[in-house]
């Protein structure tokens, strides 16, 4: 049995050592995850703790499928919170036509520092980031996107097309005022 493994049944048996030292392990990961579909750090905090409660009350449903499947399964939570919120914050807001702008090319973003990247990230509009996230990091098409956010995988397209865009734009923008330093 692997370490991860083990720490999943003492999990799973309620035990408060195993909940602190899975906490501790995975917050940074999960703070990340939720950062970039929320804006609000305070209401971050309060998705983090929502989400907490509901690992350490679901750890009993979780089937260990390998490495880093815990993993997936607690970014799957969190980012099914942080759309919840939006969703009932009223915050989750979709432009519905397609972008008037010609798509860029590709934009090298091996040399934006990764905390960067994702700040901008956190700078685009809800539903662009939303979209981008599932997308991007969830690995869903558009129409799986379209059917968890109740939009068509039309709007789901144009809202990453708009996404890749603006953060096109950001990056140029960083990249040349860093070249300048």
């Amino acid at each position: 049995m692997t370490t991860e493994e083990s720490l999943i049944e003492s999990l799973k048996r309620h035990e408060r050592g195993a909940q602190r030292l899975f906490y501790d392990r995975s917050v940074r990961y999960a703070t990340a995850v939720a950062m970039r579909y929320v804006a609000d750090n305070e209401a971050v905090r309060d998705i983090l703790q929502d989400c907490y409660v509901k690992i350490f009350m679901q750890f009993d449903r979780f089937e260990y499928r390998g490495e880093k499947s815990l993993k997936r399964w607690v970014s799957r939570i969190v980012s099914n919170e942080c759309i919840t919120y939006l969703r009932t914050a009223g915050r989750l807001n979709f432009t519905h036509d397609m972008p008037d702008v010609a798509e860029e090319a590709e934009t090298d973003i091996e040399r934006v520092p990764r905390d960067v990247l994702y700040e901008m990230i956190r700078k685009l509009p809800t539903g662009y980031r939303t979209v981008l996230n599932l997308y991007v990091f969830d690995q869903m098409d558009h129409k799986q996107i379209g059917d968890k956010l109740g939009i068509s995988r039309y709007t789901s397209a144009s809202q990453y097309l708009r996404a890749k865009i603006l953060l096109s734009k950001m990056i140029k923008k960083y990249k040349q005022q860093h070249e300048t330093e």
